[in-house]
């Protein structure tokens, strides 16, 4: 059996992933029955679309992989907790639940809209923050 902590590690391979095509290291994984049906990372830079967080990336992948496009019975692990519009993106497709590493106090939906996903969504934030943090840190030093 597969814990938060596995899904996490997976999550944070896609945002290396990332970096290492030097996007935003964000990575998700969107599991359901305890298998992972869409693994990605953000893509902004490499597809020049401002919409091609990893988040809306799982969301196609996922609908695609399970032939609908309603997902309460998934899971999204996401390295830097969602933005407004993969929050409100989220909401359309009634994510079961949500689990997050590291906040993000600029563009967190939490600092907006906390009430913005659909009302059975569960949240939970806090695993593998650090590790997240410091991919994201890692990214933006290089950057300065």
């Amino acid at each position: 059996m597969f814990d938060d902590t596995y899904f996490m590690k997976q999550a944070l391979v896609e945002a290396e992933a990332a970096l290492k095509t030097d996007e935003v290291p964000i990575g998700a994984v969107i599991v359901c029955q305890n298998r992972i049906i869409a693994r990605c990372h953000n893509l902004t830079e490499h597809l020049n679309d401002v919409t091609a967080h990893a988040e809306m990336q799982a969301i196609t992948a996922a609908a695609n992989t399970l032939g609908g496009k309603y997902l309460k019975d998934c899971t999204l692990y996401v390295t830097l907790e969602p933005c407004i519009m993969c929050a409100g993106a989220l909401a359309w497709a009634q994510i079961g639940r949500i689990v997050y590493g590291a906040s993000d106090s600029k563009r967190g939906f939490t600092h907006f809209a906390a009430n913005c996903l659909h009302p059975k969504t569960i949240v939970e934030h806090g695993i593998l923050e650090k590790e997240s943090t410091e991919l994201l840190q890692t990214f933006f030093n290089k950057k300065r």
